[in-house]
């Protein structure tokens, strides 16, 4: 009415009203309108033109925000003023436009501005994901006020400089400035990111001292800080203590717990949300999904997915990210690939979860797949694609593949993340590249804890004990703490050298560590042990494990097996039995083996039987290889000619090599002549056997055919490999060879 009014009137070309009815139509979201009358006006003064640039910065119609703000510099017959700048840089921002923000910049230099603009400049740098150029503005200021301080470090902690974030807050607590509610909010986001709890209660104290605790947009940042830092106690406290919680303070606070990793506490939080009487929001969903997928609770995840289908919000691409990354780690990639082929933008992070979870199980030729489609839309992978991709190729052992994926690391820039550089040793190692993973890591600045230990375990994988071991020194040295992943690593690399000495220090730091806590760690000691002969020690620390698990008991009757304590070994597989421990493919190998040999063949053949009958385990081709040895070492060749000619697969080069051994033993050499020419067929480059059939012809005085197959050996081009021994004396290891 009022607006037909002004129309009859012929008053929309007054400055005064015309400026009004710009800035009514903008913030009515009526741009048309507000157009029209913008146009018609032929004396426009700032405040036309400065309704107009807001309307259209605030709008998405930031390209002609930029425009108008032009004309208006360029043509319009007015001095831009503070207000004018202050309305263009939300524009700016949305384009992201670094070029754009330093022209306003030069303009603002060369004119005396207000600091209010300034700290627009430094707004305005920092969401151009330019936090040096807002640092740098922010240096240059004569007086900087508690906003500039205020705004540089909410800057700088969306950049991600939380490190800085707390610097700054240092100094304006050492200079006695007055903070704001921005600045403490900043030093409590940096805080909860980096996990320095002992800042974050300085940070807390600031806040009672001004009072700002009563206030939910600091109370909640606060508690997420607590949850980051681990103390889900004090979160959990001050949040139930916090009075006129909103949907925003429930939901801040569940997605803290889930980052910090306390996924039953979110999940808890979350249902008390609801009995509160709060109908979880966009935002709450997308922070619960997470929680689901970290404790493969796909029921409640699919629940999850009927509410946001429900209330219409299943569409938000946040939603949909999080729901791809919830199936894909309850590996339920059919509904993973349902949500993802539906979703009508694919963020990186969806085809970063698909990716990833793929490389996880192992199935790497679909992780390849994927990323290949990938590279053929408008989605640039980030760093956290590169790791999937490079752990499916280091699970392929491609290093032609690999090679080319540290190419695509290069064109993309990411060399210098510390993940896709771990990633990278990690599969140049697992692809027999182990000069190329020494290459990257010695040319690694800055190795963190993750990089020590892949290093540790690459050499323990490539039988490189000693260099394991010596890296681990290294490690330490370098001012790191050994890991439980750390310990796991090198123990192997000890057992393998029976450093006996070695192994009882490391036991030693484990215990002053706190980690025989862990059974990883606990059932790698008793594997150390068996294999340094020291069984005695073993047994020590699997009686103090308090809650044994598979892997606990198979490795103990395995270090029985070992030492070729055949009887113990039975007994303990009864034991294991009664015990109701759950019997498995490698528990039989380990006391198979064990019979093999104390040549309990009875035994065997009992256990060997109950495989089947009792436990319904089909046997594989180590189980077969044991129960060849067994029988060939008893002499019972007929038998074990039978079960060969029995198995359900093709004997491998173990069935084989374990009967040929047990023909050395008896000089049986019409067995050992089939034995060898079936392992000349798998291994034809293998040169052990030519010796052992060598050794049973010259054994049975046939000299000429152990002669002749001699120099079949050097007509193959098969070469015998000289002996090697070696003697751990101080930690030195000099070979002797003959």
């Amino acid at each position: 009415m009022v607006k037909n009014d002004i129309l009859e009137r012929g008053l929309e070309c007054d400055v005064f009203i015309g400026a009004g009815l710009v800035d009514l139509y903008c913030k009515c979201g009526r741009l048309g309108d507000a157009r029209n009358v913008f146009d018609k006006m032929w004396d426009k003064d700032v405040a036309v033109w400065n309704a107009m640039v807001a309307g259209l910065a605030q709008s998405l119609e930031y390209g002609e925000a930029v425009e108008v703000f032009r004309r208006m510099w360029m043509c319009g017959g007015v001095e831009v003023n503070s207000v004018s700048l202050l309305n263009l840089f939300p524009a700016i921002c949305k384009l992201s436009s670094v070029g754009l923000c330093k022209c306003v910049h030069g303009y603002v230099i060369r004119r005396l501005f207000p600091n209010s603009v300034v700290n627009g400049l430094i707004d305005v740098y920092s969401k151009c994901g330019r936090p040096d150029l807002a640092y740098r503005v922010f240096e240059l200021m004569h007086e900087p006020d508690d906003v500039s301080w205020g705004t540089l470090m909410a800057g700088l902690a969306l950049n991600g400089c939380h490190n800085e974030v707390l610097e700054l807050f240092d100094q304006m607590m050492n200079y006695r400035l007055n903070v704001n509610i921005v600045s403490v909010v900043s030093a409590l986001s940096a805080a909860g990111e980096t996990k320095d709890l002992k800042k974050g209660k300085m940070i807390h104290e600031c806040v009672k001292k001004n009072k700002f605790d009563c206030d939910i947009r600091v109370s909640t940042p606060l508690i997420t800080m607590y949850a980051k830092c681990g103390e889900t106690e004090k979160a959990q406290d001050l949040f139930h203590k916090l009075s006129g919680k909103d949907m925003v303070a429930w939901s801040a606070v569940i997605a803290a717990f889930v980052q910090s990793g306390h996924p039953e506490e979110a999940l808890t939080m979350f249902r008390d949300m609801q009995y509160a009487g709060f109908k979880p929001s966009m935002v709450t969903i997308v922070g619960v999904i997470p929680a689901c997928a970290e404790l493969c609770f796909k029921k409640l995840g699919k629940s999850l997915h009927c509410y946001s289908i429900k209330h219409d919000i299943s569409s938000d691409v946040s939603i949909e990210t999080s729901l791809v990354a919830m199936y894909a780690k309850c590996d339920d990639f059919t509904s993973a690939m349902i949500v993802f082929e539906r979703m009508g933008y694919k963020e990186v992070v969806a085809w970063n979860a698909l990716i990833n979870r793929y490389a996880q199980i192992g199935e790497a030729d679909l992780a390849m797949e994927l990323f290949s489609r990938l590279l053929l839309t408008n989605v640039h992978p980030d760093p956290g694609t590169i790791v999937g991709v490079v752990s499916a190729s280091a699970h392929l052992g491609d290093l032609n593949l690999g090679s080319s994926i540290h190419g695509l690391v290069m064109k993309y820039g990411f060399e210098s993340d510390c993940h896709v550089n771990n990633a990278l040793i990690d599969m140049y190692a697992k692809s027999q590249s182990l000069s190329s993973a020494e290459l990257l890591f010695g040319l690694t600045k800055s190795k963190d804890h993750v990089l020590w230990n892949v290093m540790i375990s690459a050499y323990t994988r490539h039988g490189r004990s000693q260099e394991s071991i010596s890296t681990f020194h290294q490690m330490k040295s370098n001012g790191f703490s050994p890991g439980l992943v750390t310990f796991v690593s090198v123990l192997p690399a000890v057992a393998y050298l029976a450093a006996i000495k070695e192994g009882t220090s490391l036991h030693g730091e484990i215990i002053r560590m706190g980690f025989l806590s862990h059974n990883t760690v606990c059932n790698t000691l008793i594997d150390m042990y068996s294999k340094c002969g020291r069984l005695d020690y073993a047994e020590l620390v699997f009686n103090e494990i308090n809650d044994k698990d598979n892997v606990s008991w198979n490795v103990m009757l395995a270090g029985y097996a070992l030492n070729g304590l055949g009887d113990c070994a039975f007994d303990f597989f009864t034991l294991m039995q009664e015990n109701l421990v759950e019997i498995d493919p490698v528990s039989f190998v380990s006391v198979l083996s064990a019979c093999r040999h104390a040549g309990l063949v009875n035994e065997g053949k009992r256990v060997f039987a109950l495989m089947k009958e009792k436990h319904n385990i089909e046997p594989k081709l180590e189980h077969y290889a044991c129960m060849v040895d067994l029988l060939g070492r008893a002499g019972l060749f007929d038998e074990t000619l039978q079960l060969i000619e029995s198995m359900p697969m093709e004997p491998d080069a173990g069935v084989w090599g374990g009967l040929l051994g047990a023909c050395q033993m008896h000089s049986n050499v019409k067995v050992a002549e089939l034995a060898l020419d079936n392992l000349v067929k798998l291994e034809p480059g293998n040169q052990a056997h030519y010796v052992v059939l060598s050794s049973i012809y010259a054994e049975s005085g046939r000299w000429a055919d152990a002669k002749s197959l001699r120099m079949k050996m050097s007509e193959s081009g098969v070469k015998k490999t000289p002996g090697r021994s070696w003697v751990n004396e101080n930690r030195d290891l000099p070979v002797l060879e003959g």
